[in-house]
């Protein structure tokens, strides 16, 4: 390294090159691109739709969208595509806003598909929406703020000073650094009155008004009043929005013509195919995308004889056609990331839209001051007009006219060149009566509007009829149809899976086979590797849960039905291929339930027996993992699944035994209990093993029996065979 790049290297920390380099790059994106502010739009948004109404596109005809572009990257220079990207979902013809902005003519593809992209800019045309023009509500008198662009040769507003709250009223994503948004829409005439209702009571029940959220792509919204009420406190929480469909009996198909805002239709048809494909939905016989001018279709030809509303329960539960929406209300307050509840955000979006009328009110009566102003100076030249024409024509420069009007009427500049700007016809009674006569109306005007302006509550009653005026001109019924979730059927996942009876096996390899007992009454002995055994098997139902237990208290669950079926002759499934085990990790139970009924006995070398309840291991979401699954206080020895209540044979590392019935040992709920002490054991023993009395190799287990435990076992008898030794044992 040369002398200069050594004087010029400096040692840092990486958390202080993280503060001073990184820090500022994730501030950016997230104020300056990514989260929304309080008028509901992003930069990106503000900058187009700004300079689309500087364009005059409000009101005239539409132009090439590569104009809009072009014109755009006077306020944001980030390419071309970019704000034609930006541009395209504003449009009504994208369909990505329940209201939009931008009135538009041609391709520019949909929400709703994936592989519908759009035209290219110079082919389509665009014009402001009519709803449009309430963003820019009296933008020309001073009620938002205004800043220079990225190169100060032209401003452009910080906000926009819309009259709804348009930041519930569209939905909105944006992916951020380290933060997210994402806000779905709302109807606008629930929307407004919701705010309305707000105003005059800040603790009224939201839910009553702003029933539940609205999509442009419609579908139907799977409604839970405690739900909402949660994601309107908030501003997180997930709903299920679900497809609308319809049978055609003549032509034996079903027509989804309306998905949740969250997928696509193509992902919709990858999913039926692939349910298709593995066999799980036997009664479709083909799928097509007849999507065309009139709107969005899929359709499925099902087979004669199936019953549509099963099949689409089936299709509810297992493809996009009922997803998410997960709500994350992060919004930018005074350039502050905030994640609020709806109340929150219509009360922050009042406090907004009020100082935006305090502030166009403060405009008109200065503008109004300003004429009276003028008027006054009027009105004393009307008290002597032949005064006021000799001055003028007694000047001899013009330059003193100004001085000598205000000298001789006792007037101000402003007033003095208003008067002299007046032209000689003028100069008369009439004239100047006509012109003073306002003043009155003037005064009383100013008077009423700073009286306004000093009251709350009148400019809350301004908003209120802003509101309703806005509703009453762009509000529309709505387009997601409302359904109770408890309405709607569950489809159980066994109801899809054909059944049948089975075994489950585990070797001591970590092998597993699912075996019909069909194939397993004609067959010959298992298959093993070299030194394998089976340790564990069970029978069960195609339809059942399987839960495998490790040797690192930990439970994996999975659905039999996702095994493939094997025959004895073969090894079966390799365990670490089916879930992702630690290293050094191995399975040693296996248990099949459909119901999670029964009775888990775990067993440990300190001597200590723990019983659980199956019921313990059932869980409401679909995980597959479950940690804490028994205590690792000590090495586990055995674990045993019951039915019922039944004899166990214990065996202590100093050949004794113990016989005793699991109804001695209390219950516990807690997955991770380290049980009760069914052994009392000698310095340096251990318990070995155990297992169902039962199923053990003594031929009288009940010579070994007591009734309460903690005991301290029986030596073996010379009479009888050793009991099943330990799992764990090589």
């Amino acid at each position: 390294m040369s002398e200069e790049l050594k004087a010029r290297q400096v040692d840092q920390l990486i958390t202080d090159t993280l503060r001073t380099n990184y820090m500022p790059y994730a501030m950016s994106v997230i104020v300056s691109r990514a989260i929304p502010e309080i008028d509901g739009l992003k930069p990106s948004h503000r900058k187009l739709l700004y300079t689309m109404y500087k364009m005059g596109l409000l009101t005239g005809v539409r132009t090439k969208s590569s104009n809009v572009v072009g014109q755009t990257m006077k306020l944001n220079p980030h390419g071309d595509m970019a704000i034609y990207d930006t541009l395209v979902r504003l449009t009504r013809g994208n369909a990505s806003l329940l209201y939009p902005f931008v009135d538009s003519k041609g391709s520019f593809g949909k929400k709703y598909s994936r592989d519908m992209a759009s035209a290219a800019a110079r082919y389509t045309e665009v014009k402001l929406a009519p709803i449009s023009a309430e963003l820019f509500s009296d933008i020309d008198k001073n009620n938002v703020d205004f800043v220079d662009n990225f190169d100060a040769t032209m401003k452009e507003p910080v906000l926009l000073p819309v009259t709804f709250p348009n930041i519930l009223a569209n939905p909105n994503l944006g992916i951020a650094v380290g933060m997210a948004s994402n806000i779905c829409s709302f109807n606008l005439k629930e929307l407004c009155d919701t705010t309305i209702a707000l105003m005059k009571d800040k603790n009224a029940d939201i839910t009553e008004t702003l029933l539940a959220p609205d999509f442009p792509g419609g579908g139907q919204i799977l409604y839970d009043k405690e739900l909402f009420r949660s994601i309107y406190e908030t501003g997180r929480g997930s709903f299920k929005v679900r497809s609308k469909w319809r049978y055609d009996k003549k032509n034996q198909c079903i027509e989804v013509y309306e998905i949740p805002y969250t997928t696509q239709a193509e992902l919709i048809i990858e999913a039926i195919a692939k349910l298709v494909k593995d066999g799980k939905a036997k009664e479709i016989s083909d799928l097509r995308d007849e999507t065309d001018l009139s709107g969005l279709k899929i359709t499925i030809d099902v087979k004669r004889g199936t019953d549509p509303d099963k099949l689409m329960a089936l299709l509810f539960a297992k493809t996009p056609l009922e997803d998410s929406f997960g709500c994350n209300f992060n919004i930018l307050v005074k350039n502050r990331p905030m994640v609020l509840g709806v109340r929150a955000i219509l009360l922050e979006w009042l406090a907004f839209r009020m100082d935006c009328v305090k502030r166009r009110i403060l405009f008109d009566i200065d503008k109004k001051n300003s004429t009276l102003h003028l008027l006054y100076g009027l009105r004393k030249i009307l008290l002597d007009l032949d005064k006021a024409i000799k001055i003028v024509r007694d000047t001899e420069n013009d330059a003193d006219v100004v001085p000598n009007l205000m000298q001789g009427f006792g007037i101000d500049e402003t007033q003095a060149n208003f008067v002299a700007e007046i032209k000689l016809r003028n100069m008369n009674k009439e004239y100047i009566l006509k012109k003073i006569a306002d003043v009155d109306e003037l005064e009383k005007e100013i008077a009423d509007l700073t009286e306004t302006v000093k009251s709350d509550a009148k400019i809350k009653k301004l908003i209120a009829s802003e509101l309703k005026d806005v509703a009453a001109k762009y509000g529309e019924e709505r387009k997601s149809e409302i359904i109770q979730a408890d309405d709607v059927p569950v489809v159980e996942a066994a109801s899809e899976v054909e059944d049948y009876n089975l075994k489950m096996f585990l070797t001591r390899d970590n092998y597993l086979k699912k075996i019909t007992l069909v194939s397993l009454r004609s067959a010959a002995d298992h298959k093993l590797k070299d030194g394998d055994e089976i340790i564990s098997e069970q029978e069960s139902t195609n339809r059942s849960d399987l839960l495998l237990f490790s040797d690192k208290a930990v439970v994996y669950k999975m659905k039999i039905s996702d095994l493939p079926d094997c025959k004895a002759s073969s090894f079966g499934e390799y365990i670490p291929n089916l879930i992702e085990l630690d290293e050094g990790e191995k399975i040693i139970k296996i248990v099949a339930t459909d119901n999670y009924e029964g009775i888990m006995l775990f067993a440990f070398e300190n001597g200590k027996v723990a019983k659980v309840p199956l019921k313990s291991y059932e869980t409401k979401t679909n995980r597959k993992k479950l940690i804490n699954a028994y205590s690792d206080a000590s090495p586990i020895v055995g674990i045993i699944y019951t039915v019922a209540e039944t004899d166990v044979l214990a065996e202590t590392s100093n050949a004794k035994l113990l016989c005793f019935n699991t109804e001695s040992v209390n219950m516990k709920t807690t997955r991770d209990t380290q049980g009760v002490k069914a052994l009392t054991l000698k310095k340096n023993a251990t318990l070995k093993s155990i297992c169902l009395a039962s199923e053990s190799k003594v031929a009288d287990p009940k010579k070994y029996y007591t009734k309460n435990i903690p005991a301290a076992g029986f030596f073996l008898k010379a009479s009888d065979k050793a009991p099943q030794m330990s799992l764990f044992e090589d």
